[in-house]
């Protein structure tokens, strides 16, 4: 198969959802053996039948970063390193990139950032079916996934299931044949903007001093709009001339350990309201769970994001920050974007959880009512008669915690279709 022909993002998606093996090596032939990544010039995708596909690493592909296409060889190397710390992927990238120097090799691995590893993270693994640093293939108006070839193979030696938009349910590659001599009809966007939509908000300005020479007889006067409300200064502009996609809100978690709530418990907790205790043996830096904010949009669960660590934040991501779980110890915040806790909880809500029966610290006490303070019953061995008679009230104080969130980010701004207007 032509390379042109291949998409190495959908063969990788396709090869991890078949379980199929995916080889690097130093040449093309379809018997060459398995060689180190740092000397890889190809990554070769087995198929059903025993055949294999080869496809250059340094094929760029369609996830872009920074306006720049990413090659196969970065893809496939996060992928490989998707379990660890983003600390550990950075040290590994940069390891990876001093071997490719010592082959004399003048590529290098790209490092995600934080939001984009998890984003091409949860695509490849098919969690998602659309992500915001994935283009269309082909472009606008693309019948094929995997390329304008309807009959390319896929890893597994099937014919690769296409996409009309390049994103949502996967089409057999006959119905991409027929789609491709559609008649492509149009509505009033279309036609008059072209395929994508356009921000006219200047001309609005421009105008206004001439309706009002013509309706007041003399400059200066505001033109109301249509509705009778006060004209905005402009109109929203989406820079990438598609639709707004909402941000996804970050919930950041104390690293203390004597938090009760942890990665590896704080998941389970928010969703199913049962607290169990955390795991010292996890590794994992990241989760992300959905819940329904219906003040916000109640027909579109929101999907948030949990962290512990800050270290590799953008400064928009602050923006995004909707709570904070503390312990009470002020050191937690010296990397935050406000790292005094006064700063802090006039910007995000804070949420302090403890055992019942026991006082709360003194640090939460001084912060004030910006902080929740919210108490569950302590642990019982599951074994012991009687252990489960109140860990009904762990969904309360999930409730509460849900329902202090919602109101804070309605008080900063989040609609159903963007994030927060007051930071």
């Amino acid at each position: 198969m032509a390379t042109a022909e291949i998409d190495p993002l959908l063969f990788l998606r396709q090869a991890i959802a078949a379980g199929t093996s995916v080889v690097p090596t130093a040449t093309d032939a379809a018997d060459a053996p398995e060689t180190p990544l740092p000397q890889a010039r190809f990554l070769q995708f087995a198929g059903a039948a025993g055949d294999r596909t080869p496809v250059p690493v340094d094929a760029p592909t369609r996830f872009v970063s920074n306006d720049a296409p990413v090659d196969l060889r970065s893809i496939y190397f996060a992928w490989l390193n998707r379990e660890v710390a983003i600390h550990e992927y950075n040290a590994a990238a940069t390891r990876l990139n001093e071997e490719l120097a010592t082959v004399s090799s003048p590529a290098t691995v790209h490092k995600f950032a934080f939001v984009e590893r998890l984003d091409l993270i949860t695509w490849l693994e098919g969690a998602s079916e659309e992500s915001e640093y994935i283009k269309a293939a082909g472009g606008p108006g693309a019948t094929g996934a995997a390329g304008s070839a309807a009959g390319a193979k896929t890893a597994s030696g099937a014919a690769a299931p296409l996409s009309r938009s390049g994103r949502g349910a996967l089409i057999d590659p006959r119905l991409a044949v027929i789609y491709s001599g559609e008649r492509r009809t149009g509505d009033h966007n279309t036609v008059l903007r072209g395929i994508k939509p356009t921000d006219f908000s200047h001309v609005r300005k421009l105008a206004v001093p001439f309706m009002s020479k013509k309706q007041h007889g003399g400059a200066g006067a505001v033109v109301p709009a249509l509705d009778g409300k006060k004209p905005s200064a402009s109109l929203p502009l989406n820079p990438k001339g598609g639709p707004a996609r909402r941000p996804d809100p970050i919930i950041l978690l104390s690293p203390s350990a004597s938090s009760l709530l942890r990665m590896s418990n704080i998941k389970s907790f928010l969703e199913n309201g049962r607290y169990t205790p955390s795991d010292s043996s996890s590794t994992a830096t990241m989760h992300f769970l959905t819940h329904t904010m219906k003040d916000i949009d109640p027909a579109r669960p929101l999907r948030f994001i949990l962290v512990e660590g800050t270290e590799h934040f953008k400064p928009d991501y602050w923006n995004r920050v909707v709570a904070v779980f503390t312990t009470g110890q002020a050191w937690q915040f010296k990397s935050y974007k406000w790292n005094t806790p006064a700063e802090l909880f006039k910007h995000v809500q804070g949420i302090y959880v403890g055992w019942r029966g026991e006082p709360v610290p003194q640090g939460v006490k001084d912060w004030g009512h910006r902080v929740l303070n919210c108490h569950i019953d302590k642990w019982t061995d599951p074994g012991v008669p009687g252990a489960d008679v109140n860990r009904f009230r762990d969904r309360e104080v999930a409730e509460n915690i849900w329902r202090a969130i919602e109101h804070n980010m309605r008080q900063k701004g989040w609609k159903r279709d963007s994030g927060a207007a007051i930071i």
